[in-house]
């Protein structure tokens, strides 16, 4: 199949994008690297009036480590982020989630920005953006905001974004010295959409949890955090494998857990207890 008929802007500065978006009399677009988009036009399930390509657009891919905050631009190929050196200093977690997005080709062209406006549930990023505590820089020609993940992903498939705001920055803490991070996935085949993802970060106080965070994906319309578990387990015996597997189960108990006819929405429960058990060993043996 073909896209139905759009106009294509191809603005060389972020002023004039956002000057063009500006402009919603039709509904419009952002191009950036176009993997989840272009297939949708293709299927005619979105049908933009106005496509703008912002990828001649200079200065929107940097990753940079700004004291203790990792600053990634909206353009920053996903590939650029996985293999890169500061993001692994400053969020090992990212580029341990990264072995399970897409494919080598997907991955080349696709754009960290890019996936994170999309909002797939059944996508990494999102989830590690609001486990991570991350904020998201917003920009229009009205000016600009930010917006904490846990305000920007409003949904499924839906964020907090307005029609003429583009995103611009990804900021996301750097981790403290000693912590450590598990991720575990299971999905049909590697690179596929993940029936269930899990991401943890741990810091020890000898062998008690001094802090635990919990984030799951793939498992509801959007994002959650196990906030319950992380304050019930503060302080308790990282060896306690009773009480860490009553407090994950405690919450994944009051979450809406989407299912179909592949993947039922017991299976995925059962995978959430079970992978966020795993990710948690994994990030405390690796806390210091």
């Amino acid at each position: 199949m073909k896209p139905a008929p759009f106009a294509y802007e191809r603005p060389d500065t972020l002023q004039a994008a956002l000057g063009l978006l500006a402009d919603q009399s039709i509904e419009t677009r952002l191009l950036a690297g176009g993997q989840s988009l272009v297939p949708m036009m293709n299927f005619r399930v979105a049908r933009p009036e106005r496509l703008i390509d912002i990828n001649r657009i200079a200065g929107l891919d940097h990753i940079d480590l700004d004291g203790d905050v990792l600053r990634i631009g909206a353009m920053a190929r996903h590939n650029a982020v996985k293999g890169s050196k500061v993001v692994a200093q400053a969020a090992p977690i990212i580029p341990m989630a990264y072995e399970w997005v897409a494919h080598g080709t997907v991955r080349n062209r696709g754009t960290i920005g890019g996936n994170l406006c999309h909002a797939d549930p059944a996508s990494e990023m999102p989830m590690l953006m609001r486990l991570l505590g991350a904020e998201l820089v917003v920009r229009s020609s009205e000016g600009e905001r930010t917006l904490p993940a846990t305000e920007f992903f409003v949904g499924l498939y839906e964020t907090a974004l307005e029609p003429e705001e583009m995103l611009v920055e990804i900021c996301v803490p750097a981790a403290p010295e000693g912590q450590g991070h598990g991720f575990e996935e299971v999905s049909l085949r590697k690179g596929d959409f993940g029936y269930c993802f899990v991401g943890a970060t741990v810091r020890r106080d000898g062998d008690a949890f001094a802090a635990l965070s919990v984030g799951i994906g793939g498992i509801a319309s959007t994002a959650v955090t196990l906030d319950g578990a992380g304050a019930a387990l503060r302080g308790k015996s990282i060896t306690d494998e009773a009480a860490i597997a009553d407090a994950i189960a405690s919450d994944i108990a009051g979450i809406d857990i989407i299912g179909d006819q592949r993947v039922p929405s017991a299976y995925r429960r059962d995978l959430a207890q079970t992978l966020a058990l795993r990710a948690i060993k994994a990030a405390t043996k690796n806390a210091s």
